[in-house]
């Protein structure tokens, strides 16, 4: 989906809930923009994310999400962390998709063999991120919390860790 992916949720939640009221489903879609419905998993994230940027690391975002990510991010107070987003809804590509990790290193003016992308997915992050030519490393296996992420990198994009309460 493109844009605000109003059309493939509210597929989505009409299927699950059977209800297909367009009030219900507005209620549920912007309850997900929301700090109600997701937290950061890893109370470090904010000091590394920062202590990351003093050193002159650039930092991205790279989700496959609608065009409510951005207020999502502010609302959980954390876009000031981040020098770039590029999100799939806004790319039209989504990872695996070599053009979002293309775009991110366009949005944050380096090349994509400069960059290491950080992710949860090996298919999704690891092997997307290689085929676009960064570097990439796999949340859990390669890297294991926000402590081990070096300051050398020079951009760090990965699933913020983000999850419904």
């Amino acid at each position: 989906y493109v844009n605000d992916g109003r059309p493939f949720w509210q597929y989505i939640v009409s299927s699950s809930t059977g209800c297909s009221d367009a009030q219900y489903f507005e209620e549920v879609y912007n309850y997900y923009t929301t700090d109600k419905a997701w937290h950061l998993c890893d109370p470090e994230a904010e000091k590394v994310f920062m202590a990351l940027r003093k050193a002159g690391v650039k930092l991205a975002v790279v989700s496959n999400f609608d065009t409510r990510l951005r207020p999502l991010l502010r609302a959980l107070n954390c876009e000031q962390w981040f020098d770039a987003v590029a999100v799939s809804a806004e790319v039209e590509a989504e990872k695996p998709n070599p053009t979002i990790f293309v775009k991110a290193c366009e949005l944050l003016g380096i090349k994509p063999e400069e960059a290491v992308h950080v992710g949860d997915d090996r298919r999704n992050d690891v092997w997307g991120a290689r085929d676009a030519g960064c570097d990439a490393w796999l949340w859990g296996s390669d890297v294991y919390s926000f402590k081990e992420v070096s300051p050398n990198l020079i951009i760090h994009s990965f699933n913020l860790g983000l999850t419904t309460k």
